[in-house]
């Protein structure tokens, strides 16, 4: 029997972090208070993955995270603006076993936008048309959990 080859610690360590930089990025803009608090918990607190080809996938800003392929991810942000008083539909999504969360749902050219409603620090979930024409968008719910983590002040009527 041969013996095995010694790989020093440093030449794994290397490959590693080459393979690491090949994966790919998905390029977000970071929301204007993404450096509260909260908004690290809530990005540590969502899933792996949002069903089947949703997996999660590496984002290159503070307070995000994103599934899918990379070129039409569907993206969390969290710590946009709060939203105000809205007449844009407001629906409330209950996780089972878990959270209800009011979500106010915008349709442009086929991309969806969820963001939260009555909660602070506010989340944001982008839904790419592409994503949306093949999948029903129901994952919504299994962010129930991490999006409890933000202070509920108002609710959907």
């Amino acid at each position: 029997m041969l013996p095995r080859p010694v790989v020093p610690a440093a030449a794994t360590t290397g490959a590693l972090l080459l393979l690491a930089a090949c994966a790919p990025t998905v390029p977000v803009t970071a929301a204007p208070y993404a450096t509260d608090p909260v908004c690290a918990a809530v990005v540590l607190a969502t899933p792996d993955s949002l069903g089947d080809g949703l997996d999660r996938v590496a984002t290159d800003a503070q307070a995000t995270t994103a599934w899918g392929e990379p070129r039409d991810a569907v993206v969390l942000r969290c710590g946009v603006e709060p939203l105000g008083p809205t007449t844009e539909r407001c629906e409330s999504v209950t996780t089972p076993n878990g959270p209800t969360i009011d979500w106010v749902i915008v349709e442009d050219d086929g991309d969806w936008t969820f963001t939260t409603y009555g909660r602070e620090p506010a989340v944001q979930l982008l839904v790419p048309g592409a994503v949306a024409e093949s999948r029903s968008t129901s994952f919504v719910d299994a962010l129930g959990p991490a999006v409890a983590r933000t202070e509920q002040l108002r609710q959907c009527l």
